[in-house]
């Protein structure tokens, strides 16, 4: 049996960006919790969450990890997540696994990337959401302009819940103190901006508040407050120092008495149903005696254990020996181990209840976003999916020995499965093999990953740029396919229309035929003949996207009609009707956001514009350096980094993001039109 219940439960997230100490500050959590003896360091590689040789090689975390620590009669899961851009998806996905996202911020840098972007996507999730202001200790420091700045930008629900104080030595608590020392801001306002915020959740607790005047309990605030965290009303701020130990002790207690348990926190997005068709909302009950329903939130390809399924228990309780399903198939697995995790340690438990985060291994059915469940009333149950950046940054990778090209695919597929912003692509057309990702050092870490771990080295390349092709108006296409030699012949006769549709709506293929003159079982080799002529491209060789295609007449032969003629005669009708729809080619254009030295803005700006791109902004972010954001087309800018380095001296970085989908200028259009005809004639 458990030690604890489904109340006593926490599973929080640190989130934030890349520096602002959230390894460190589990690391101090673990300590004072006493599940460590002593505290690791990540300079020295002796952290519990950063435990692969690459992070500890490179200082920084790359993937998501999982502790537990126990405090104030509370189970604490906390996952700590990478906070470069380019490891994105591990944070992201890591927000299916909890109630409260915890975003840190260096007190140095202040608010910067992904803090914007992690308190943005908790917000879409609908997670409880605080702030802690790390490394309070450092020198030079602006707290109150830090705090003036993350209210200017995540609103005036952004409390002081404690303030540093003698020095940043410590740390002043102001939910249940009205009077004290601090270093900065008066412990009396910040006490009373607090109790006004919580009250005005609770009508009866505000009247009374305003008839007598007198604090209410912490008990009587408990409730309210917890509506307030869900509500997005109030967003507390909190300051440590996980280095000197400032404040670690009050923020154990806020996580223990005031972070929602799994009843308290919104309850995740389910949905019952199948993607595209009728659905309905699914509410999930965190009670212990109902049906098991787990959701995957990660999976990791260890070589010792095989498979590694880690979950959030969000139903039932989850006990070894027993039968799971995974989604909608029809032969359960068995239990046979069951863990908590401990970084890199997986430690072995009987049972996990709503709310607890646990891991399966060996299970190959087990996917990232699958559920599992112990009864076929929960086939067809989803989570709502995350909303991960499209990964654009890409290389082409063949290679060095012939006859590794099967383990190749092995080993990326292993890759892919682990993170959901890293995708691998086959193009016929190009016969090339990409590698995407969010990045350069993403992808930088995969090729790393499969020389160290898997001993196998490629050779790399920019590749082909993923352009598209689409319509501009309707037009019809009909095409007759005749074939006789002899024996049975071939015949089938396809008449089609298409139109465009808006962006990024893909491909809608409509059998409007009527009276039979195509019959129902060649309507199945009409809509392949067309999707085959789709994607070879019309213009340029690219696949045409974002049309209708109906067929609304044809003719058959009751000898010689075959689904190889329809085939035909379908891909043949829908060339003929794009090139008289006014095609062109579409590339794709994405978000950046560029870090550089204030002195180089001007010749990034201006190099930026030489590519295509657009301008929307900049913005100072702090020590010198600051922020340009715009959009720039993908083949402009696909192997920037480079040419970053030499404008400025090495000190720039950039992000990129999909943003859409745009036409071509008509010179470009030309040029990749003529490279497509070169290439027909010389085939």
């Amino acid at each position: 049996m458990s030690k604890y219940n489904t109340e006593a439960i926490r599973a929080i997230a640190l989130v934030g960006h890349g520096a602002s100490g959230k390894t460190s500050l589990a690391e101090a959590l673990l300590f004072a919790t006493g599940a460590i003896p002593a505290k690791g360091s990540v300079e020295r590689g002796s952290t519990v969450c950063d435990f692969d040789a690459q992070e500890r090689e490179g200082g920084h975390s790359l993937n998501s990890a999982i502790v537990n620590f126990a405090h104030e009669g509370t189970h604490i899961h906390l996952i700590d997540t990478p906070g470069y851009p380019d490891f994105s998806g591990q944070a992201i996905a890591a927000l299916a696994g909890v109630d409260t996202a915890l975003i840190v911020i260096n007190a140095q840098n202040g608010v910067e990337l992904m803090t914007e972007r992690m308190m943005r996507y908790a917000a879409e999730r609908r997670l409880c959401r605080m702030i802690v202001i790390n490394k309070i200790d450092a020198d030079n420091l602006d707290l109150p302009g830090l705090v003036a700045d993350i209210r200017e930008r995540f609103g005036r629900q952004c409390m002081l819940l404690d303030l540093p104080a003698h020095g940043a030595a410590d740390v002043v608590e102001v939910l249940e103190h009205d009077a004290g020392d601090a270093d900065f801001e008066s412990v009396a306002a910040a006490h009373r901006a607090l109790i006004d915020q919580i009250v005005e959740e609770d009508e009866d607790l505000l009247a009374q508040y305003l008839e007598d005047g007198a604090d209410p309990s912490i008990t009587a605030l408990h409730a309210p407050f917890e509506k307030a965290l869900r509500e997005g009303h109030l967003i507390p701020i909190m300051f440590v120092s996980a280095r000197t130990g400032a404040g670690i002790k009050e923020l154990l207690h806020v996580l223990s008495s005031l972070a929602p348990n799994p009843a308290e926190g919104n309850p995740p997005s389910f949905y019952k149903g199948e993607p595209g068709g009728a659905t309905d909302a699914f509410h999930a009950v965190p009670e212990a005696g109902r049906h098991v329903l787990a959701h995957v939130f990660k999976v990791v390809a260890d070589p010792y254990l095989g498979k590694i399924g880690v979950f959030r228990v969000h139903q039932g309780t989850l006990r070894k020996d027993m039968q799971l399903f995974v989604g909608d198939g029809k032969r359960p697995f068995k239990v046979g181990h069951l863990y908590q995790l401990q970084g890199k340690d997986p430690q072995e438990v009987d049972e996990l209840l709503p709310g607890d985060i646990g891991a399966i291994a060996k299970v190959d059915e087990i996917e990232f976003d699958c559920v599992l469940h112990d009864s076929h009333d929960e086939d067809h149950i989803h989570l709502v999916p995350l909303e991960f950046p499209r990964p654009m940054a890409g290389l082409a990778v063949e290679t060095r020995k012939k006859g590794d090209e099967q383990r190749l695919f092995d080993i990326l597929g292993k890759l892919a499965v682990e993170d959901p912003t890293f995708i691998v692509e086959r193009h016929p057309t190009s016969n090339e093999t990409v590698i995407r990702g969010l990045g350069e050092i993403h992808l930088k870490s995969k090729l790393e990953k499969m020389a160290a771990q898997y001993k196998l080295e490629v050779n790399t390349r920019p590749p082909t740029i993923p352009y598209r092709e689409t319509i501009t108006a309707a037009a019809e296409g009909i095409h007759r396919h005749k074939k006789q030699s002899g024996g049975a012949g071939q015949f089938g006769e396809v008449h089609l229309r298409i139109e465009p549709k808006g962006r990024g709506e893909g491909i809608e293929f409509v059998d409007a035929v009527k009276g039979g003159v195509i019959p129902g079982v060649f309507m199945a080799a009409v809509e392949k003949g067309v999707r085959q002529g789709l994607e070879g491209g019309v213009v340029a060789g690219y696949a045409v996207d974002d049309l209708k295609v109906t067929v609304f007449d044809g003719k058959t032969h009751p000898v010689d009609g075959k689904e190889v003629a329809f085939v035909t005669a379908g891909r043949k009708a829908v060339i003929e009707a794009v090139r008289a729809a006014r095609p062109i080619v579409l590339e794709p254009i994405v978000s950046v956001e560029i870090i550089v030295p204030e002195a180089s803005i001007g010749d990034l700006t201006g190099d930026l514009s030489s590519r295509r791109g657009h301008i929307t902004g900049t913005d100072g972010r702090g020590h010198g350096m600051s922020a340009i954001t715009g959009e720039v087309p993908l083949a402009e800018i696909s192997d920037y980094q480079s040419r970053l380095k030499s404008l400025t001296g090495g000190q720039g970085s950039y992000t990129i993001e999909f943003a859409r989908y745009a036409a071509v200028p008509p010179n470009v259009q030309q040029q990749l039109a003529g490279k497509f005809q070169l290439r027909e004639d010389d085939e």
